[in-house]
Protein backbone atom coordinates (compact mmCIF):
# COMPACT_ATOMS: atom_id res chain seq x y z
CA UNK A 1 0.00 0.00 0.00
CA UNK A 2 1.09 3.61 -1.10
CA UNK A 3 1.96 5.49 2.27
CA UNK A 4 0.01 8.21 2.75
CA UNK A 5 0.04 11.41 5.35
CA UNK A 6 -1.54 9.98 7.70
CA UNK A 7 0.53 7.13 7.95
CA UNK A 8 3.78 9.28 8.58
CA UNK A 9 1.61 11.13 11.00
CA UNK A 10 1.28 7.74 13.06
CA UNK A 11 4.70 6.69 12.86
CA UNK A 12 5.96 9.90 14.36
CA UNK A 13 3.30 10.32 16.56
CA UNK A 14 1.80 13.97 15.11
CA UNK A 15 -1.03 15.00 13.24
CA UNK A 16 -1.83 14.99 9.87
CA UNK A 17 -1.54 18.55 9.96
CA UNK A 18 1.72 19.05 11.17
CA UNK A 19 3.40 16.54 8.72
CA UNK A 20 1.89 18.16 6.03
CA UNK A 21 2.91 22.02 7.73
CA UNK A 22 6.88 19.99 7.73
CA UNK A 23 6.11 20.47 3.71
CA UNK A 24 4.17 24.04 3.07
CA UNK A 25 4.96 26.08 6.61
CA UNK A 26 8.48 24.66 7.65
CA UNK A 27 8.52 27.59 9.78
CA UNK A 28 5.79 26.30 11.70
CA UNK A 29 7.63 23.69 13.52
CA UNK A 30 10.80 23.39 14.75
CA UNK A 31 13.78 22.16 12.76
CA UNK A 32 14.36 18.96 15.06
CA UNK A 33 10.69 18.05 13.99
CA UNK A 34 10.45 18.70 10.52
CA UNK A 35 14.11 16.72 9.89
CA UNK A 36 12.09 13.70 11.73
CA UNK A 37 8.80 13.90 9.75
CA UNK A 38 10.72 14.56 6.50
CA UNK A 39 13.16 11.51 7.61
CA UNK A 40 10.57 9.14 8.49
CA UNK A 41 8.66 10.21 4.97
CA UNK A 42 11.69 9.13 3.07
CA UNK A 43 12.23 6.08 4.93
CA UNK A 44 8.64 4.90 4.24
CA UNK A 45 8.98 6.07 0.75
CA UNK A 46 6.41 8.70 0.68
CA UNK A 47 7.58 11.66 -1.92
CA UNK A 48 5.37 14.78 -0.18
CA UNK A 49 1.85 16.25 -0.41
CA UNK A 50 1.56 16.21 -4.40
CA UNK A 51 0.02 12.87 -5.52
CA UNK A 52 2.77 11.48 -7.50
CA UNK A 53 0.25 9.91 -10.45
CA UNK A 54 -1.18 14.06 -10.99
CA UNK A 55 -1.45 14.90 -14.75
CA UNK A 56 0.03 18.30 -15.27
CA UNK A 57 -2.95 18.99 -17.59
CA UNK A 58 -5.10 19.95 -13.96
CA UNK A 59 -2.85 22.47 -13.24
CA UNK A 60 -2.87 21.68 -9.62
CA UNK A 61 0.26 23.93 -8.63
CA UNK A 62 0.15 25.58 -11.85
CA UNK A 63 4.30 25.86 -12.15
CA UNK A 64 7.04 23.49 -13.51
CA UNK A 65 10.80 23.86 -11.81
CA UNK A 66 14.00 24.41 -14.46
CA UNK A 67 16.74 22.60 -12.74
CA UNK A 68 20.38 24.27 -13.98
CA UNK A 69 23.60 23.74 -12.13
CA UNK A 70 24.72 27.50 -12.99
CA UNK A 71 24.17 30.85 -11.22
CA UNK A 72 20.68 32.31 -11.74
CA UNK A 73 22.07 34.98 -14.18
CA UNK A 74 23.29 32.35 -16.02
CA UNK A 75 19.49 31.99 -17.33
CA UNK A 76 19.69 35.72 -18.46
CA UNK A 77 22.80 36.32 -19.64
CA UNK A 78 24.38 32.91 -21.91
CA UNK A 79 22.65 33.49 -24.94
CA UNK A 80 22.21 29.74 -25.74
CA UNK A 81 20.27 29.66 -22.35
CA UNK A 82 18.43 32.86 -22.84
CA UNK A 83 16.66 31.69 -26.14
CA UNK A 84 16.03 28.04 -24.84
CA UNK A 85 14.37 29.63 -21.07
CA UNK A 86 12.21 31.94 -23.86
CA UNK A 87 11.15 28.95 -25.46
CA UNK A 88 9.90 27.22 -22.47
CA UNK A 89 8.24 30.74 -21.20
CA UNK A 90 6.16 30.43 -24.72
CA UNK A 91 4.97 27.59 -23.83
CA UNK A 92 3.98 28.20 -20.24
CA UNK A 93 2.38 31.19 -21.15
CA UNK A 94 -0.21 29.04 -23.69
CA UNK A 95 -1.35 27.10 -20.57
CA UNK A 96 -1.05 29.92 -18.10
CA UNK A 97 1.77 28.31 -16.12
CA UNK A 98 4.95 29.87 -14.34
CA UNK A 99 8.10 28.87 -13.81
CA UNK A 100 10.37 28.19 -10.80
CA UNK A 101 14.23 28.56 -12.26
CA UNK A 102 16.06 26.14 -10.13
CA UNK A 103 19.77 26.69 -10.20
CA UNK A 104 21.63 24.20 -8.45
CA UNK A 105 24.95 23.46 -6.78
CA UNK A 106 26.31 20.89 -4.87
CA UNK A 107 25.81 20.46 -1.00
CA UNK A 108 22.95 19.45 1.61
CA UNK A 109 20.75 22.47 0.18
CA UNK A 110 20.21 20.15 -3.41
CA UNK A 111 17.99 17.68 -2.28
CA UNK A 112 16.00 20.38 0.03
CA UNK A 113 15.54 22.77 -2.75
CA UNK A 114 14.03 19.89 -4.96
CA UNK A 115 12.43 18.70 -2.18
CA UNK A 116 10.28 21.79 -1.42
CA UNK A 117 9.67 23.11 -5.10
CA UNK A 118 6.09 23.74 -5.60
CA UNK A 119 6.16 22.77 -9.15
CA UNK A 120 3.84 19.97 -11.33
CA UNK A 121 7.11 18.84 -13.19
CA UNK A 122 10.49 19.22 -13.90
CA UNK A 123 12.65 19.96 -17.00
CA UNK A 124 16.06 19.84 -16.42
CA UNK A 125 18.38 22.24 -18.77
CA UNK A 126 21.52 21.78 -17.80
CA UNK A 127 22.67 19.15 -14.90
CA UNK A 128 25.52 16.54 -15.42
CA UNK A 129 25.13 12.66 -14.61
CA UNK A 130 26.34 12.87 -11.21
CA UNK A 131 25.03 15.63 -10.18
CA UNK A 132 23.19 15.23 -6.20
CA UNK A 133 19.66 16.54 -7.16
CA UNK A 134 18.90 13.86 -9.61
CA UNK A 135 17.79 11.75 -6.91
CA UNK A 136 15.89 13.99 -5.24
CA UNK A 137 14.16 14.83 -8.82
CA UNK A 138 13.02 11.45 -9.20
CA UNK A 139 12.33 10.60 -5.45
CA UNK A 140 9.42 13.68 -6.34
CA UNK A 141 7.88 11.31 -8.83
CA UNK A 142 6.59 14.11 -10.85
CA UNK A 143 6.78 14.37 -14.86
CA UNK A 144 10.56 14.92 -15.90
CA UNK A 145 11.69 16.18 -19.40
CA UNK A 146 15.14 16.21 -20.19
CA UNK A 147 16.75 18.85 -22.75
CA UNK A 148 19.73 16.28 -23.88
CA UNK A 149 18.76 12.95 -26.09
CA UNK A 150 18.93 10.07 -24.15
CA UNK A 151 18.48 6.47 -24.57
CA UNK A 152 14.56 4.65 -24.41
CA UNK A 153 16.14 2.77 -21.71
CA UNK A 154 17.09 5.68 -19.32
CA UNK A 155 15.15 6.50 -16.32
CA UNK A 156 14.47 9.83 -17.95
CA UNK A 157 13.72 8.86 -21.42
CA UNK A 158 11.15 11.95 -22.42
CA UNK A 159 13.34 13.98 -23.48
CA UNK A 160 14.01 17.20 -26.57
CA UNK A 161 17.89 17.10 -27.84
CA UNK A 162 20.08 16.61 -30.90
CA UNK A 163 22.36 14.11 -32.00
CA UNK A 164 25.27 15.65 -30.06
CA UNK A 165 27.98 13.31 -31.34
CA UNK A 166 26.65 13.01 -35.34
CA UNK A 167 27.12 17.12 -35.28
CA UNK A 168 30.43 17.08 -34.28
CA UNK A 169 31.72 14.39 -36.22
CA UNK A 170 30.63 16.35 -39.58
CA UNK A 171 32.65 19.14 -37.71
CA UNK A 172 35.45 17.36 -37.38
CA UNK A 173 36.07 16.15 -40.28
CA UNK A 174 35.42 19.84 -41.47
CA UNK A 175 38.45 20.58 -40.15
CA UNK A 176 40.52 16.83 -41.11
CA UNK A 177 39.47 17.90 -44.45
CA UNK A 178 41.62 20.74 -44.26
CA UNK A 179 44.17 18.94 -43.32
CA UNK A 180 44.91 19.63 -39.95
CA UNK A 181 46.72 17.46 -37.53
CA UNK A 182 47.39 19.29 -34.65
CA UNK A 183 44.38 19.67 -32.76
CA UNK A 184 43.16 20.85 -29.53
CA UNK A 185 39.09 20.42 -27.87
CA UNK A 186 37.74 22.56 -25.49
CA UNK A 187 34.91 21.71 -23.17
CA UNK A 188 33.77 22.38 -19.78
CA UNK A 189 32.93 19.37 -17.50
CA UNK A 190 35.43 17.16 -18.98
CA UNK A 191 35.92 16.71 -14.92
CA UNK A 192 33.88 17.72 -12.40
CA UNK A 193 36.25 20.69 -10.79
CA UNK A 194 35.38 23.98 -12.29
CA UNK A 195 39.58 24.91 -12.89
CA UNK A 196 40.63 25.43 -16.35
CA UNK A 197 43.59 22.82 -17.47
CA UNK A 198 44.49 20.06 -20.20
CA UNK A 199 43.09 17.17 -18.97
CA UNK A 200 43.83 13.86 -20.42
CA UNK A 201 40.70 12.36 -21.94
CA UNK A 202 41.88 8.25 -22.26
CA UNK A 203 37.78 6.65 -22.59
CA UNK A 204 35.08 9.08 -24.01
CA UNK A 205 32.52 7.17 -22.32
CA UNK A 206 33.54 7.81 -18.60
CA UNK A 207 33.47 11.44 -18.94
CA UNK A 208 31.21 13.00 -16.43
CA UNK A 209 28.78 14.76 -18.50
CA UNK A 210 26.51 13.49 -21.32
CA UNK A 211 26.40 16.89 -23.62
CA UNK A 212 30.67 16.71 -23.59
CA UNK A 213 30.65 12.83 -23.46
CA UNK A 214 28.39 12.92 -26.53
CA UNK A 215 30.26 16.02 -28.13
CA UNK A 216 33.62 14.60 -27.77
CA UNK A 217 33.02 10.89 -29.24
CA UNK A 218 31.91 12.56 -32.27
CA UNK A 219 34.74 14.46 -32.34
CA UNK A 220 37.00 11.69 -31.89
CA UNK A 221 35.29 9.38 -34.40
CA UNK A 222 36.24 12.11 -37.01
CA UNK A 223 39.72 12.29 -35.76
CA UNK A 224 40.70 8.97 -35.56
CA UNK A 225 38.93 8.40 -39.20
CA UNK A 226 41.92 11.10 -40.71
CA UNK A 227 44.59 8.93 -38.86
CA UNK A 228 44.95 10.96 -35.96
CA UNK A 229 45.90 9.08 -32.66
CA UNK A 230 42.97 10.41 -29.89
CA UNK A 231 46.01 10.64 -27.13
CA UNK A 232 48.07 13.57 -29.71
CA UNK A 233 44.47 15.30 -29.31
CA UNK A 234 44.95 18.17 -26.53
CA UNK A 235 41.98 18.42 -24.54
CA UNK A 236 41.35 21.22 -21.96
CA UNK A 237 38.95 21.70 -19.46
CA UNK A 238 37.22 25.32 -18.85
CA UNK A 239 35.92 26.38 -15.73
CA UNK A 240 33.12 27.22 -16.92
CA UNK A 241 30.92 27.93 -19.81
CA UNK A 242 31.97 31.45 -20.61
CA UNK A 243 34.25 34.25 -23.38
CA UNK A 244 36.66 34.94 -20.28
CA UNK A 245 36.83 30.83 -19.51
CA UNK A 246 37.18 30.23 -23.26
CA UNK A 247 39.94 32.89 -24.23
CA UNK A 248 41.74 31.27 -20.65
CA UNK A 249 41.83 27.94 -22.07
CA UNK A 250 42.89 28.77 -25.32
CA UNK A 251 45.96 29.91 -23.96
CA UNK A 252 47.19 26.47 -23.13
CA UNK A 253 46.69 25.73 -27.39
CA UNK A 254 48.16 28.45 -28.30
CA UNK A 255 51.33 28.88 -26.30
CA UNK A 256 53.04 25.83 -26.88
CA UNK A 257 55.18 24.25 -29.32
CA UNK A 258 53.79 23.03 -31.65
CA UNK A 259 51.09 25.04 -31.84
CA UNK A 260 47.41 23.81 -32.08
CA UNK A 261 45.99 24.37 -35.68
CA UNK A 262 42.40 23.86 -35.00
CA UNK A 263 40.65 24.63 -31.88
CA UNK A 264 37.25 22.93 -31.54
CA UNK A 265 34.79 24.26 -28.74
CA UNK A 266 31.78 22.63 -27.36
CA UNK A 267 29.78 26.09 -27.28
CA UNK A 268 29.75 29.35 -29.30
CA UNK A 269 30.60 30.97 -25.75
CA UNK A 270 34.21 29.36 -25.11
CA UNK A 271 35.17 29.34 -29.15
CA UNK A 272 34.17 33.11 -29.20
CA UNK A 273 37.02 33.60 -26.48
CA UNK A 274 39.15 31.57 -28.69
CA UNK A 275 38.98 34.35 -31.02
CA UNK A 276 39.48 36.69 -28.27
CA UNK A 277 42.85 34.71 -27.10
CA UNK A 278 44.31 34.47 -30.85
CA UNK A 279 43.30 38.37 -31.42
CA UNK A 280 45.34 39.14 -28.66
CA UNK A 281 48.01 37.53 -30.49
CA UNK A 282 48.01 38.71 -33.44
CA UNK A 283 46.56 35.23 -34.88
CA UNK A 284 44.08 35.22 -37.65
CA UNK A 285 41.53 33.08 -37.54
CA UNK A 286 41.03 30.98 -40.13
CA UNK A 287 44.13 31.59 -41.56
CA UNK A 288 46.79 31.06 -38.60
CA UNK A 289 44.40 29.01 -36.93
CA UNK A 290 41.03 27.36 -37.03
CA UNK A 291 38.09 27.59 -34.72
CA UNK A 292 35.15 25.75 -34.21
CA UNK A 293 32.19 26.57 -31.80
CA UNK A 294 28.58 24.94 -31.05
CA UNK A 295 25.33 26.29 -30.93
CA UNK A 296 25.38 29.39 -33.80
CA UNK A 297 24.57 32.07 -30.89
CA UNK A 298 23.44 35.81 -32.30
CA UNK A 299 27.47 36.68 -31.80
CA UNK A 300 28.94 33.89 -33.54
CA UNK A 301 27.67 35.33 -37.47
CA UNK A 302 29.36 38.80 -36.36
CA UNK A 303 32.62 36.66 -35.49
CA UNK A 304 32.63 34.95 -38.83
CA UNK A 305 32.74 31.87 -36.31
CA UNK A 306 32.22 28.33 -38.14
CA UNK A 307 29.93 26.51 -35.69
CA UNK A 308 26.72 24.22 -35.35
CA UNK A 309 23.38 25.38 -35.53
CA UNK A 310 20.99 23.56 -33.22
CA UNK A 311 17.19 25.46 -32.67
CA UNK A 312 17.52 26.43 -28.79
CA UNK A 313 14.44 28.15 -29.36
CA UNK A 314 12.74 25.34 -30.88
CA UNK A 315 13.94 22.94 -28.31
CA UNK A 316 12.94 25.06 -25.05
CA UNK A 317 8.91 25.17 -26.99
CA UNK A 318 9.02 21.38 -27.53
CA UNK A 319 10.10 20.46 -23.83
CA UNK A 320 7.54 22.95 -22.61
CA UNK A 321 4.89 21.04 -24.94
CA UNK A 322 6.22 17.60 -23.33
CA UNK A 323 5.33 19.00 -19.46
CA UNK A 324 2.28 20.76 -20.04
CA UNK A 325 0.72 18.45 -22.86
CA UNK A 326 2.25 15.18 -22.62
CA UNK A 327 1.69 12.54 -25.84
CA UNK A 328 -0.10 9.64 -24.97
CA UNK A 329 2.63 7.95 -27.07
CA UNK A 330 5.82 7.44 -24.99
CA UNK A 331 7.64 7.66 -28.63
CA UNK A 332 6.06 10.97 -29.52
CA UNK A 333 7.62 12.19 -25.87
CA UNK A 334 11.63 11.26 -27.51
CA UNK A 335 12.00 14.20 -29.68
CA UNK A 336 15.39 14.67 -32.05
CA UNK A 337 16.12 18.07 -33.56
CA UNK A 338 18.44 18.44 -36.48
CA UNK A 339 22.01 20.28 -36.55
CA UNK A 340 23.36 22.07 -39.19
CA UNK A 341 26.86 22.76 -39.62
CA UNK A 342 27.53 26.38 -40.53
CA UNK A 343 30.82 27.18 -42.49
CA UNK A 344 32.50 30.88 -41.55
CA UNK A 345 35.46 32.48 -41.83
CA UNK A 346 37.11 31.20 -38.54
CA UNK A 347 38.10 27.54 -40.36
CA UNK A 348 40.25 27.27 -43.56
CA UNK A 349 43.50 25.23 -44.66
CA UNK A 350 46.19 24.00 -42.21
CA UNK A 351 48.86 26.42 -42.19
CA UNK A 352 52.28 24.99 -43.19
Amino acid sequence: MRPTLQTVADVVGVSRSTVSNAYSKPDQLSPELRERILDTARDLGYAGPNPAARSLRKGRVGAIGILFSATLSYAFTDPYAVQFLRGVAEMAERHETGLLLMPLSDGDSVSAAVDNAVVDGFCIYCLPDWHASWDAVRARNLPIVVAERRDEGHPDARYVGIDEAAATRNAGRHITGFGHRQVALIADWIITERETRPVAVGEVAELPYYVTRERFAGYRDALTEAGIDWSDVLTINAAQNSRAAGAEAAAYALDRSPRATAIMAVSDQLALGVLDALAERGLQPGRDVSVVGFDDIADAAGARLTTISQPALEKGRIAGGLLLDPPDDPAEGRVVLPTRLVVRASTGPAPH
